[in-house]
């Protein structure tokens, strides 16, 4: 993550400055409040959420530096994990002791063991390593977001299954634990955005068979990588995300042209006797129209006889 230059109110009074200077500064754009006493010199836009929060973090880390490491949200967000579906309004640590959690303006601190090797340091702060950053998240937040952040630090060899199943292993009896666990045991690294990693999980709930992530098509001499397939039954499944289709903008394309490709390569596909299914971003929260799609794609395949009652 790019996280631009904060400066804090004490910093800039001890180099000379004014409140009333800051106050100018402030309506004429030239700084950026982000929270009381911290700013970012940065006219225009302001910052994403996600680095908004790894900015605030920061300095709240060099206000509680003995209270605690960076955790939960605030951790993944400093990784570089997936925050969907997560809220940024509250900064989390833990701390190593059994009590003393609480839950207060922009601070939510938690009270659990923390060993030496679930610590880590991202840019200078403590944070909980991304194996026990995955696994708080397990435990605290639903389960879509969750697999989602376990996904995302499997896609970024951030950590292994094996580190996950440890960490999960760890916190056995604590609340959520059997969450944790579920989570582990879903997460896949295949999936390379929440999109994909959404979509897995429908597609479950379904009650449809596991798809091969990423599945590489061969055929006319050119190889084809999908979302989704399931070989046998001859079908492809392909998320649609605003997101995908900014990845596959070159510069100078305009986006009209990725969607012809991307219709030029689905005929293709078609022509290697596969069914293609496609689905956005709003069909994943009502997936039967979908599952429906993909069960009359499998019922014509040659081995979908099941399929066909």
């Amino acid at each position: 993550m790019d996280i631009p230059r904060l400066v804090v109110r004490r910093q800039l009074l001890a180099a000379g400055w004014t409140d009333h200077e800051l106050r100018r500064q402030l309506r004429s754009g030239e700084l950026v409040r982000l929270g009381r006493g911290s700013y970012l010199p940065a006219p225009g836009a302001p910052p994403r959420f996600e680095v908004r929060h790894a900015l605030l973090a920061a300095v709240r880390d060099e206000r509680q530096s003995a209270d605690g490491v960076l955790s939960h949200v605030s951790a993944a967000v400093l990784h570089g994990l997936s925050t969907w579906g997560l809220p940024l309004d509250r900064i989390h640590r833990t701390r190593d002791r059994r009590t003393g959690g609480r839950v207060g303006e922009g601070v939510h601190v938690y009270a659990a063991p923390l060993a030496p090797d679930e610590v880590a340091e991202v840019g200078g702060l403590l944070v909980t390593s991304p194996a026990r950053t995955v696994i708080d998240i397990a435990r605290t937040a639903g389960l879509e977001a969750a697999v989602a952040v376990a996904d995302s630090a499997l896609h970024k060899h951030l950590a292994d299954p094996d580190e996950l199943a440890r960490a999960a292993r760890r916190c056995t009896g604590w609340p959520g634990a059997l969450q944790a666990r579920r989570v582990v045991a879903l997460a896949d690294g295949d999936s390379d955005s929440v999109g994909e990693s959404r979509s897995r999980l429908a597609i479950q709930r379904a009650g449809l068979p596991a798809p091969v992530l990423q599945w590489k098509v061969e055929g006319n001499g050119r190889v084809f990588e999908v979302d989704f397939g399931w070989p046998e039954l001859h079908t492809v499944g392909e998320f649609d995300g605003l997101f995908k289709y900014g990845r596959l903008l070159k510069p100078g394309q305009d986006p009209a042209d990725v969607v012809v490709a991307e219709k030029l390569r689905e005929d293709e596909i078609r022509d290697l006797d596969l069914r293609v299914v496609r689905w956005i971003w709003p069909e994943i929260d009502d997936f039967d129209p979908v599952a429906g799609r993909l069960r009359r794609a499998f019922a014509a395949s040659p081995a979908g006889a099941a399929w066909r009652r």
